[in-house]
């Protein structure tokens, strides 16, 4: 037969005579026609291999009924050899199955799952794995359509030793799914795999896991994740949801990642032996704790920089009589033995508002060791439920829990594990066990796939000088981190430049663009943009509305953006309709966009115009937005940003805009941000500041303004619940003060 090879498996067995020992074959296959005829011929111990190379729009479907020692394998013929792109996705059936050794780049799943543990609903994959698989980057072209990477179905599957990184659409990176009304546990281990950097999702449905769904998560799934390293995975403020009960989170490493292992629904599961290292990073957060029985214990965190929702420790309070989908109230919950170093909150009753009134119940913390900003614990709710007994701080003990909770000095040092531990003999017995060995990116994924290095940096390739007549050249040959450097005078951009890696342009203010395109720079898929000195005008773009100096891309992209202005003068700009200085499309995300030192004289639309997203899915267009030190006149907008939806799942949107001068300017309107901060800023003759409050518990500071001939700002409430916290003062208004 054709592309076939078969060895039997004669070897030691039966040359030591053991009778009775079946042949076992070995399909070498080539075409797709080829695999479909081998798997009509599989039986119990056989392999089929994939010869290596590229299997493009290959919907593979892998059924047989193995044994336990005997199973099925689907294998690259070569590990990491074989890459299965375009539209691919692999479906397995049956039992005792084992695939490995697979890619999946460079395409996209044909349907809403990349690897599934089931033919279809009545056609489930028991006792099988999936082991040294890849999944790099298998994104559809739109961001916002929703797929996973791995469903596991049926029941004692495991996942191990598999590499995930580079999700950039929505969808979970690995579900565990309860289809309605299953009675029995699913009993998966996922193991030893790597899950790489997935950035900011900017909406709900980032999780790199979740375990079930609501609408089951009173029934045990007994899923255990376990050994695995979670490596910047900062899709949304969930990094592991579990929804269901009876579920063990054992001895991962969570690093550098945004987000937190929530106990979101289900009850009796634990938390245990996990390292979380955040190194200082915005929204690092340990666990949050909500329904009953939860048990969180022996857990090492260090670094972690997250508050409220993705604090090291948030205890929830909850909705009395909780509908099935909400927040089931906390109850014989119990924290013990966990080290919590150089945190920035700990939140007990986090979440508490009209809605979710019920705090913690029957619950207790006991043999913690905490460190970190003195007013590290806050407090939202009754904490007459929860009893403390022998933890210890270097923090402010709030008088709610000076029973159980001791204020000392707590001297720590770094022993052979990396992790750190007290020196006082007396605080032996406190905080996570000296038996922790953190799992190493070494004992994770396949051996034969690179873990994710950290992306191309700006200003980390090469300097560029640019002629006069060369910035469009320079610009299409630009490598990831290269800086075009610009010399003094006038440089006429007829057409838009196209920017696709991470690229700097710097020169002196006399360095001048002008450009004569309805766009300047389109941001297109992988590009980022900063901008140092340099004065660029519009006085030469067209007469017609929406023209823009930085404009992302038209069709969504996968990879977040990010733009940095500098010290730059912007002049010319008001002689067409809606001209906006940046502006954002549906579909396309920015991990953060800053503005300082800036100048803007004469523009007709939005310095910042970002509310292109729109509906109730809770989108938005940047994390991070900072506008700083920054002179605006004549500006018909300052900013206009949109998160719209009421989901608590994100971060962001996050803005400041702080020391800033406005002359003329027009509204500055934020809607559904997460966190304002407008602050020492000179408002003349300008429109007022219009916040509108429409999710969440959001954090606004209106304080220290020059507001001269321009109103009061104005705050609204959107949505029923939560509770802003807000704070306008020490505004002055034109006749309060010389």
């Amino acid at each position: 037969m054709k592309a076939r090879s078969i060895r039997f498996a004669c070897g030691a067995a039966l040359l030591a005579g053991i009778s009775g020992q079946a042949w076992a074959g070995d399909y070498l296959v080539r075409t797709q026609a080829e695999y479909r005829a081998a798997l009509a011929r599989v039986k119990p111990g056989d392999t089929v291999r994939l010869v290596d190379g590229e299997w493009k729009d290959f919907a593979v479907l892998f059924e047989g009924t193995g044994t336990a020692t005997r199973p099925i394998t689907l294998a690259a013929q070569t590990k990491g050899k074989v890459i299965l792109s375009g539209t691919s996705s692999l479906r397995m059936s049956g039992s005792y199955l084992v695939v490995s050794g697979l890619v999946f780049r460079n395409g996209h799943a044909p349907g809403d799952e990349v690897v599934s543990f089931r033919r279809d609903s009545r056609n489930v994959a028991t006792h099988s794995r999936l082991t040294e698989v890849v999944v790099d980057h298998f994104n559809p072209p739109d961001r916002r359509k929703e797929d996973r990477w791995v469903s596991l179905y049926g029941h004692d599957n495991r996942v191990d030793h598999s590499w995930f990184a580079g999700k950039g659409n929505a969808g979970v990176t690995l579900a565990v799914i309860r289809p309605k009304g299953q009675p029995d546990a699913n009993r998966h281990l996922i193991d030893h795999n790597y899950f790489g950097p997935r950035p900011p999702l900017g909406s709900n449905g980032g999780e790199t896991i979740r375990i079930g769904t609501s609408e089951e998560s009173l029934s045990d799934s007994a899923t255990v994740v376990e050994s695995n390293v979670f490596d910047r995975c900062d899709g949304e403020v969930e990094i592991v949801s579990v929804k269901s009960g009876g579920n063990v989170v054992r001895g991962n490493l969570i690093y550098r990642s945004q987000g937190s292992v929530v106990l979101r629904h289900g009850n009796g599961n634990l938390v245990e032996r996990n390292v979380f290292l955040g190194g200082g990073k915005l929204h690092t957060g340990g666990v949050r704790v909500i329904n009953a029985r939860q048990i969180v214990r022996d857990n090492y965190m260090e670094g972690l920089a997250g508050t409220d929702f993705t604090s090291a420790l948030a205890v929830m309070n909850g909705v009395p009589g909780s509908a099935i989908n909400r927040y089931h109230p906390v109850s014989r919950a119990s924290i013990a033995g966990n080290s919590i170093f150089d945190a920035a909150r700990v939140t007990l009753g986090a979440g508490a508002d009209a809605e979710r009134s019920a705090p913690p119940s029957q619950s207790g913390m006991q043999g913690n060791l905490v460190t970190g900003a003195p007013d590290l614990f806050r407090i939202d709710a009754d904490m007459r439920g929860m009893t403390l007994a022998d933890n210890v701080t270097d923090a402010i003990v709030p008088a709610a829990l000076s029973q159980g909770l001791r204020h000392g000095r707590v001297a720590l040092a770094r022993a052979s594990n990396g992790l750190l531990y007290p020196t006082d003999p007396a605080l032996a017995k406190l905080g996570a066990p000296r038996d922790l060995k953190p799992v190493t990116l070494g004992d994770v994924g396949p051996s034969w796939y690179a873990k994710v290095a950290d992306k191309a940096a700006f200003g980390t390739g090469r300097t560029l000088a640019v002629a006069r007549n060369g910035l469009a050249d320079s610009v299409a040959r630009a490598e990831a981190g290269d800086v075009l450097r610009l010399e003094s005078g006038r440089y006429a951009v007829a057409a838009p430049l196209h920017i696709t890696v991470p690229l700097t342009l710097a020169g002196p203010r006399d360095a001048e663009i002008v450009f004569a395109a309805p766009t300047l720079f389109a941001l297109e898929e992988g590009g980022r943009l900063r901008i140092e000195g340099l004065t660029i005008r519009g006085d030469d773009a067209p007469r017609q509305a929406g023209n823009a100096v930085v404009r992302s891309a038209p069709a969504s992209t996968i990879a977040n953006y990010a733009v940095e202005i500098d010290g730059t003068a912007f002049a010319g700009m008001d002689g067409a309709p809606g001209f906006d200085l940046i502006a954002t499309t549906a579909g396309t995300f920015a991990d953060h966009i800053a503005l300082q030192g800036v100048t803007v004289s004469g523009l007709s639309g939005t310095v910042l115009a970002a509310a292109a997203e729109t509906g109730a899915k809770g989108l938005y267009a940047a994390e991070a937005i900072r506008i700083t030190g920054s002179q605006f006149e004549r500006v018909g907008g300052l900013a206009e940003i949109l998160r719209g939806g009421t989901d608590e799942s994100t971060f962001g949107p996050q803005f400041t805009f702080t020391g800033n001068a406005v002359t003329q300017g027009g509204e500055l309107g934020l809607s559904g941000v997460q966190s304002a901060v407008i602050e020492s800023n000179t408002f003349r003759r300008s429109a007022a500041i219009a916040v509108a409050h429409s999710v969440g518990a959001p954090q606004t500071r209106i304080v220290g303004n020059r507001l001269i001939d321009t109103p009061e700002p104005r705050i609204t409430k959107l949505y029923p619940q939560g509770t802003p916290n807000v704070q306008v003062s020490d505004n002055l208004r034109s006749g309060d003060a010389s």
